[in-house]
């Protein structure tokens, strides 16, 4: 995968496990939806579609609280 590179969407996305989970599910809505965000894609995978939607700031996450368990 030359576009966009891993170091581009690092600076967007903190980490790699969140990049690659962010990006997994994007694909496999985009595959089952055929909803594309962008007007033009480089890439023909879904996986770098979603990777094109991160880089182009289309595509966001966010990171939920971790709620509490109670104590045993």
């Amino acid at each position: 995968m030359l576009y966009p590179s891993i170091d581009s969407l690092l600076e967007i996305i903190d980490s790699k496990y969140s990049l690659v989970s962010v990006a997994a599910k994007r694909a496999r809505a985009m595959q089952q939806a055929r909803d594309e965000r962008l007007p033009k894609y480089v890439s023909y995978k879904f996986v770098g579609k979603a990777l094109e939607e991160i880089y182009s700031g289309e595509l966001t996450y966010r990171i939920s609280k971790k709620v509490d368990s109670p104590a045993e």
